[in-house]
């Protein structure tokens, strides 16, 4: 990669953010199209955030991923928001765009694309229920709500949390939407009628942490969907794999909410296959 006078930058906001892959996720999608890009990770801390912001609008910047702590610290700086944005309540793309500053969420988009590149129909029109309530499971819940699913439950360690969130995109999207504890007797029956269980919490992260659910209320006809990208496969997706059920795992949203985001930025959908090989080799997987 040969950096001049033309190359456009684009690159990723957080604090910390040594941790990020992005910028080897991108540039291997840049350097297979050949394109006169290049994407950096940036150091902004939260009392920085108005200034780099603003930094970055003076130096005609193409655009900027946002990641933790600032995804939604940086929506009042921002001129207009998407809808999925919006009903996030989280931004993680800016698009500097003749003197605008646009804010989307790519995660929602980027859920669905990884739903269908493993070859599943989104389940309009069916159930579904999503463990975990945070950052994370909003945007799966609002995802699932824009394509036209009939019913979301909610299950969470604290049940407060999952039944504000379950109220609060039921209010705004108009789908049932109902929230409860991990602990709750409905959870057995919301399972079985439903066609696609999301986890989204990080306890999915530790193989030896115990399952959020018994293993003995997944079915043949659930579609498993864990979002932790890291080990590909949990422990949930194993059993879930031995009781017959499809999975999914979390590689395919990271690569393709980066994806959307680069499109975003480029006009250019890029080659994922590229972009999902650079993110296994940094991550060592």
């Amino acid at each position: 990669m040969q950096i001049t006078g033309k190359t456009k930058i684009v690159g990723v906001i957080g604090d910390p953010i040594e941790h990020s892959c992005s910028p080897q996720m991108h540039n291997a999608a840049f350097e297979q199209l050949s394109m006169d890009y290049v994407y950096v990770a940036f150091h902004v801390k939260a009392e920085d955030l108005k200034a780099a912001v603003d930094g970055f609008k003076a130096l005609n910047i193409v655009g900027i991923n946002v990641t933790i702590p600032h995804k939604q610290g940086v929506i009042p700086l921002i001129d207009k928001l998407s809808r999925e944005a919006e009903l996030i309540g989280a931004v993680n793309t800016l698009v500097f765009k003749e003197g605008t500053i646009e804010g989307h969420n790519t995660d929602a988009r980027g859920f669905i694309a990884a739903m269908k590149e493993a070859g599943v129909d989104v389940p309009r029109g069916e159930s579904v229920v999503i463990l975990g309530a945070g950052g994370a499971a909003r945007a799966v819940v609002v995802s699932l709500a824009l394509e036209g699913v009939k019913k979301i439950s909610i299950a969470n360690r604290t049940a407060s949390r999952a039944i504000q969130l379950a109220s609060d995109i039921s209010q705004k999207t108009g789908t049932e939407i109902h929230g409860m504890g991990l602990d709750d007797k409905s959870l057995p029956e919301a399972i079985s009628e439903s066609s696609l269980l999301v986890n989204t919490a990080s306890a999915g992260m530790d193989l030896e942490h115990p399952l959020l659910i018994d293993e003995n209320w997944l079915h043949r006809q659930l579609v498993v969907y864990d979002i932790i990208y890291n080990p590909p496969e949990t422990r949930l997706m194993k059993v879930a794999t031995e009781k017959g059920s499809k999975t999914i795992g979390g590689i395919g949203m990271l690569v393709h909410q980066g994806a959307i985001a680069f499109e975003l930025w480029t006009g250019q959908y890029p080659p994922v296959d590229v972009m999902r090989q650079a993110l296994m080799n940094a991550l060592d997987l």
